[in-house]
């Protein structure tokens, strides 16, 4: 037994005088002390051969031997684990950072901004109203009674449980809300999503969003009104870029106009988004009708207006030579990283 205590004093001593070095030199302490053919495993087997009176007394030296040698393997590993290539909390300051991706703004929501900030440095401020509407400020305040023939012209989704509610067909029902307000004059845009039932295809959605203009005062004009839609377009495609006024027909203004620009995807020349004519129409607009005025409480004798409206998709597609509006929705994330911003 004397013998035995010697050797677990000289290994005891061995333990205590080694220095971690490395992940290959931790192996090689764990095989020789703690394998299952080490030095612990073989003292354990040498127990048989002390007295019966002294198995206790070297059973507690035996054991303390082995909770020495498990603690040192346990403290090197710890050790090892902390300065190693894989650890995570002591990262290695000198690398390189990586790098985010960085996000993008939806192309829809850059027209719309832009169009915006146009319009802003002209003194219109932004008006905001609910998308689900009842049918006075969609239809009847803007001079479009039950039964009237032009509500055909919008398709409109109605809300089953009360039909007097529906999706708005368009952003109209802002202004309705702002010159129920009865502040003048006003000068405002109204952006936002609107719903029609319409055949989804390459030039229509039936969902779209749109942005709409109201400007009410004193002697206002249909030549304040041109001069406003002129400085929009050159400020958005260009002081290059044709433009003509064609007569047309809303129930809310009177007398009522579209503004075509020339086709910016083929200059003109005629493609599948011009329907080959070489334009491409871009907005409504027109003086709003005395009728619309009255039904707002607006004094039609005294005040004017002009209103316009237009889809934002549209210019969209002109701006960035966009071929397909399905593709606005469809959140393709090769199309939506063509809007990163460089860097």
């Amino acid at each position: 037994m004397e013998q035995l205590l010697r050797q677990i004093e000289n290994y005891r001593n061995e333990i205590e005088s080694i220095v971690p070095n490395g992940a290959e030199a931790l192996e090689a302490y764990r095989i020789k002390f703690l394998g299952t053919k080490g030095i612990v495993k073989s003292l354990f087997t040498e127990i048989k051969n002390v007295p019966a009176d002294k198995k206790k007394e070297f059973g507690l030296v035996l054991n303390e031997f082995k909770q020495l040698a498990e603690a040192k393997y346990e403290s090197w590993k710890s050790q090892a684990t902390e300065s190693g290539p894989g650890d995570k909390s002591k990262p290695d300051l000198t690398l390189p950072a990586d790098t985010a991706p960085l996000g993008s703004r939806h192309p829809i929501s850059l027209m719309r901004n832009n169009i915006i900030a146009i319009f802003q440095r002209l003194g219109f401020s932004v008006a905001e109203g609910p998308e689900i509407e009842d049918d006075w400020h969609n239809f009847t305040a803007l001079n479009l009674p039950e039964h009237h023939p032009a509500r055909d012209m919008q398709d409109t989704f109605y809300i089953h449980q009360n039909p007097d509610w529906l999706l708005r067909t368009h952003t109209s029902n802002i202004q309705i809300r702002e010159m129920e307000k009865g502040v003048l004059p006003l000068r405002i845009v109204c952006p936002g999503r609107v719903y029609r039932n319409e055949t989804i295809s390459a030039r229509s959605h039936c969902f779209f969003h749109q942005i709409e203009g109201l400007y009410i005062d004193e002697n206002v004009s249909f030549a304040d009104l041109k001069q406003t839609l002129y400085y929009f377009v050159q400020e958005m495609y260009g002081t290059d870029v044709k433009i003509r006024f064609r007569p047309s027909y809303f129930p809310f203004t009177e007398p009522s106009a579209e503004m075509d620009i020339n086709c910016q995807i083929c200059n003109g020349a005629g493609c599948t988004v011009c329907k080959h004519t070489g334009w491409v129409e871009i907005l409504g607009c027109g003086m709003v009708h005395p009728k619309v005025l009255s039904n707002c409480g607006i004094d039609p004798e005294k005040y004017t207006g002009f209103a316009f409206g237009m889809g934002i998709e549209r210019p969209a597609l002109l701006k960035y030579g966009i071929n397909d509006i399905r593709l606005f929705s469809e959140n393709d994330i090769r199309f939506l990283k063509q809007f990163t911003p460089a860097i």
